[in-house]
């Protein structure tokens, strides 16, 4: 993905605002920035949450496995107004009664155990495993999503700090050239055609650093949106100064920070599960083939009270117990089961699709910052030295100028092209800074200017 420190626009689907806390900082340096979001981000507590309930269906997978145990009791009242004599069964009793009004109730302890059902039990218990494994590696995967944006609108604000202050120089450059044009202008050493030249220059100059200013407000806004604070709230920047030494950084062989990205990146490793899950999920499906065995228990008893006998007695002596097999066997089910088959097939042919995709967006990623550091790191050296030609230039056109040996076009053409100079330095200044520390993350470091 390409990265422009001037052209860069942030994409993000956080839209929530939070208040800061107590834990905030005083002073936010870029790894205070991503302490706090990866601490406050709404979005990267609700795949907290999302782990945490995959994590109680591994639970619920596993009781599975085990028998279940129920407890049922029934109380019925009848009632035959026209009814004379009755006969009713209950437990072992024959029960006679001219009651038109009778009671009786049962009781029962059931158990029921899935002994065999074509594993169904055992991989879906699998299935949830890996599920757990890839909403951790979701949460890891946001987390570095986080970091990267951080990082990225972070550096950006250092840019465009250093654009503010590089066109406040050149105002202050602009405004001491004109006030010279006055005194030139007084001695008849210039018209005033070059002196509205000049103040024309002042008032460009001041547009520039009018803009520059307002893209700094719009960086620190966006800064501000990535850690959920409220806009209308104030936060102190820590910002580094990075010299030459950190700009010019040998960059980590391409092949290198690939093949670690392949073993720790979490998108990959958790595309890789997602591959297994659906293996699982094919034998899933398959299970709706064969049959499924069962063990069944009970034990009860019932009462009613028409009985000559007590409570107790009709508890005792009506008290059975039930054990027994079942086996159920599919024989024609409308074809689900081999619909389900086929669409379990199609979605692990799709998982091992989507993972070769990931492999090769890694790559892509991985090539796009190695050149981008690596272009941005010549254009830097570059720009140094026509930074320094433009600036001795400027010097001696500015000092002729002062003394009325140049005229106000050729100054101002020097001092265009040292301006120019120094944007286009510190834009690949930054550029290769943020295109390697990216890298750098890609390759197993922590983030860190």
């Amino acid at each position: 993905m390409k990265r422009g420190i001037l052209f860069y626009t942030l994409m993000t689907g956080m839209t929530g605002m939070a208040a800061w806390g107590q834990d905030a900082p005083e002073k936010w340096s870029l790894n205070d920035c991503i302490d706090y979001a990866l601490e406050k981000n709404i979005q990267l507590q609700q795949n907290r949450i999302s782990l945490q309930e995959s994590s109680i269906d591994v639970k619920t997978a596993k009781a599975n496995l085990f028998p279940s145990l129920s407890f049922s009791t029934g109380h019925n009242l009848t009632n035959r107004p026209y009814q004379e004599q009755s006969n009713t069964v209950s437990g072992t009793e024959i029960i006679s009664s001219d009651r038109k009004t009778t009671y009786n109730g049962s009781y029962g302890l059931n158990a029921q155990w899935t002994v065999w059902n074509g594993n169904k039990r055992l991989n879906s218990l699998k299935q949830s495993k890996l599920n757990e494994q890839i909403a951790s590696l979701n949460v890891t995967e946001y987390e570095n999503l986080l970091k990267e944006q951080i990082t990225q609108i972070f550096i950006q604000i250092l840019y465009a700090d250093e654009s503010v202050k590089i066109n406040q120089s050149t105002l202050e450059v602009s405004k001491a050239n004109r006030d010279r044009a006055k005194e030139l202008l007084a001695e008849g050493s210039i018209s005033k055609a070059d002196l509205a030249q000049l103040e024309a220059q002042v008032s460009n100059d001041q547009y520039l650093v009018v803009t520059a200013e307002s893209q700094l407000k719009d960086y620190k806004l966006q800064l501000k949106q990535l850690l959920e604070i409220d806009g209308e709230q104030q936060i102190e920047l820590v910002l580094p100064e990075l010299d030459e030494s950190q700009v010019l950084q040998p960059l980590p062989k391409q092949s290198d920070v690939y093949e670690t990205a392949l073993a720790t990146r979490p998108e990959i490793q958790s595309s890789k599960l997602n591959i297994d899950y659906n293996r699982l999920g094919i034998s899933v499906a398959k299970a709706g083939w064969y049959p499924t065995i069962s063990l069944s228990a009970s034990t009860g008893s019932m009462t009613n009270n028409a009985s000559t006998q007590g409570w107790a007695s009709q508890m005792k002596y009506g008290w059975n117990n039930v054990i027994g097999v079942n086996l159920s066997l599919p024989i024609f089910n409308n074809r689900q089961t081999k619909s389900a088959v086929e669409k379990a097939r199609l979605q692990y042919n799709s998982s091992q699709l989507d993972f070769t995709n990931k492999q090769k967006e890694l790559y892509k990623n991985i090539e796009s910052l190695w050149l981008d550091a690596y272009n941005a790191q010549q254009q830097y050296e570059a720009a140094q030295t026509n930074t320094t030609s433009y600036e001795t230039s400027f010097e001696m056109v500015n000092e002729q100028f002062s003394l009325g040996m140049k005229n106000t076009v050729e100054l101002l053409t020097e001092k265009n092209n040292l301006a120019n100079a120094r944007q286009q330095m510190i834009q690949a200044k930054y550029m290769a800074i943020l295109n390697r520390t990216l890298l750098n993350f890609y390759a197993g470091y922590e983030i860190k200017l």
